[in-house]
């Protein structure tokens, strides 16, 4: 059949060179995301249809199970607790550490002297492992020598008392907040301050003859010209913060009473702790499915603002 019956536009030797050298420069990629992603989601997804345990035993072969363990999930209190908790912690850090990075980033980028020593500040906790983060605000937090207890003790002049911050149903969660908005707000600060950088002086120059203010600039300008870093920042916070793990692993265990328990933790829990495969894996696949409708959020978000532009 001819291309011009099919319509297809036949591809001459630069067009066929081209398609070969970005299929080879895609391949590495390609198979890292099929080894490390696409393999083990179908794996998962696999095992979430089984009583599969870590240790097999002999005498009780894997069996297949149907939906049994997306049933137990959907009437599980833990998994009920740990989806609040990540919405809870969402709802909280993602507006929070955003605010706090766009003011960090305008603050820096106003080329006064000594910007570098601060920007370097701002991010340093970003290069630090979290769990290397969360075992020192881990002593922080200490109720009887911790540093946040004894400075506030000082401030208030002895009549501070001793609050057991990772210890309290109230404080747990909020503790945790705190610590991953101060880690993680200077990876936001620097991609607010790329796009901060990139906005037109001419605008900012045009506005100061029309004699406009500060706010106004702010308003008309800056916010309009950042709306697309402003989605990038927050739909990346927001994925990250489902992913939560680290710090409560470390700190709490996603105690107290499952006051801090997340999806991921208990998906480790249920999988390396108790045993359960079949049950994590289900686990698994749910929080894959919301991560993936995060992103098809943002990927229709951002298609819709590539129409409007």
């Amino acid at each position: 059949m001819s291309n011009k019956v099919t319509g297809r536009k036949r591809m001459g030797p630069q067009e066929r060179k081209e398609a070969r050298a970005a299929w080879l420069m895609m391949t590495p990629a390609l198979v890292l995301l099929t080894v490390f992603l696409v393999t083990p989601f179908l794996l998962a997804f696999g095992l979430s249809f089984t009583d599969q345990r870590l240790i097999p035993n002999p005498n009780l072969p894997t069996q297949f199970i149907g939906l049994r363990n997306f049933i137990r999930l959907l009437t599980d209190s833990t998994f009920h607790r740990a989806l609040v908790n990540n919405f809870t912690f969402t709802i909280v850090v993602v507006p929070v550490q955003t605010a706090l990075a766009l003011c960090l980033a305008m603050l820096v980028n106003l080329r006064l002297k000594g910007t570098n020593i601060f920007r370097t500040i701002y991010f340093s906790p970003v290069v630090i492992t979290m769990v290397v983060v969360s075992i020192v605000w881990y002593l922080l937090y200490n109720p009887d020598q911790g540093f946040i207890n004894q400075a506030l003790k000082a401030v208030t002049f002895g009549n501070w008392p001793d609050v057991r911050w990772l210890h309290s149903t109230f404080w747990a969660l909020p503790a945790i907040m705190f610590l991953s908005i101060w880690q993680g707000v200077g990876f936001q600060m620097i991609i607010f301050l790329a796009g901060l950088q990139d906005i037109p002086r001419e605008l900012y120059e045009a506005s100061n003859v029309d004699g406009a203010t500060a706010w106004q600039k702010f308003r008309n300008i800056t916010l309009p010209q950042l709306r697309n870093t402003t989605l990038f920042v927050v739909i990346s916070t927001t994925i990250l913060s489902f992913k939560l793990f680290h710090q409560v692993w470390v700190m709490t265990k996603g105690g107290p009473q499952e006051s801090t328990m997340t999806t991921v933790v208990m998906m480790y829990r249920e999988g390396f702790r108790q045993g359960r495969i079949g049950y994590a894996a289900a686990i698994a696949v749910v929080f894959f499915l919301i991560v993936l409708g995060i992103s098809m959020i943002q990927r229709s978000i951002l298609k819709e603002e590539r129409t409007v532009n």
